[in-house]
């Protein structure tokens, strides 16, 4: 049990045992923070932001922190699969936009003819690229090869269908696409812990994108799961509030 008294957080275990920290403490923010993780999940929090104009489905500190991530890397092609509404590709447009390098490629099983007419008709669509089909069937995948130039630097985001299953056979796909010192970012990780809660599956506990990575990075050397530094940070705080918990997977060699 948890409970909050003044300025004091109290985790109360099963048999009574009491820890108390301060509520300013780094802490108390991590326990608070899980809290507030839960709840969102079961209001859908996510479910209420959009990115210019297109509904984006994340944590608005996970765009933030992949936002860090773009920058430092300033990867030439950007591979997401997963389109749904296509906030997030249109955030990733935005960005290359910005950087003044870089372009998308957004791949998903099936683009609804209403999402795909507002992709297509954005402002940002001139950085984008849509492609539609399985993003483990090969000749997907081999569609995203011809479309990487001999060289380009190659940064890939996983936010398709989250079963380990097909977690880790885009891990194993795309692999050979992401280049060394860039990342595959396994989105969602956190059904492994709100499992039990609204809209879940007792079987999220062990299907989830971190099992996918903890077997992929086991059978592959040549990739370590690593958090992005903090590009700057005067706080306590060096933990991500986030929905993608051990997703950043980056190549080494």
């Amino acid at each position: 049990m948890i409970t909050i008294e003044g300025d004091t957080v109290a985790v109360i275990s099963e048999d009574g045992t009491r820890e108390e920290h301060g509520i300013g403490s780094p802490e108390a923010f991590r326990i608070l923070s899980k809290l507030w993780l839960r709840a969102g999940w079961d209001t859908k929090y996510v479910y209420s932001f959009a990115w210019l104009g297109r509904p984006i489905i994340q944590l608005p500190e996970d765009m933030i922190r992949i936002q860090e991530l773009i920058y430092s890397l300033k990867p030439d092609v950007i591979v997401e699969t997963g389109v749904a509404h296509g906030g997030s590709i249109v955030f990733y447009a935005g960005l290359c936009k910005l950087i003044g390098k870089g372009r998308v490629i957004g791949v998903d099983i099936e683009i609804r003819s209403h999402n795909r007419k507002a992709i297509e008709s954005h402002e940002l669509f001139s950085f984008v690229t849509l492609i539609e089909g399985s993003s483990v069937a090969s000749e997907i995948v081999g569609q995203v090869e011809g479309l990487i130039r001999p060289g380009e630097t190659v940064l890939v985001l996983l936010d398709s269908n989250h079963t380990k299953e097909h977690v880790l056979a885009e891990l194993r796909a795309y692999a050979s696409i992401v280049t060394p010192g860039s990342y595959i970012v396994a989105m969602d990780g956190i059904m492994q812990d709100v499992a039990g809660a609204p809209r879940t599956q007792p079987s999220w506990t062990w299907d989830n994108p971190q099992t996918a990575v903890r077997e992929f990075i086991e059978a592959n050397t040549n990739f370590v799961v690593e958090e992005p530094a903090f590009t700057f940070n005067e706080g306590q705080i060096v933990e991500r509030v986030t929905y993608w918990p051990q997703a950043f997977v980056k190549r080494i060699l």
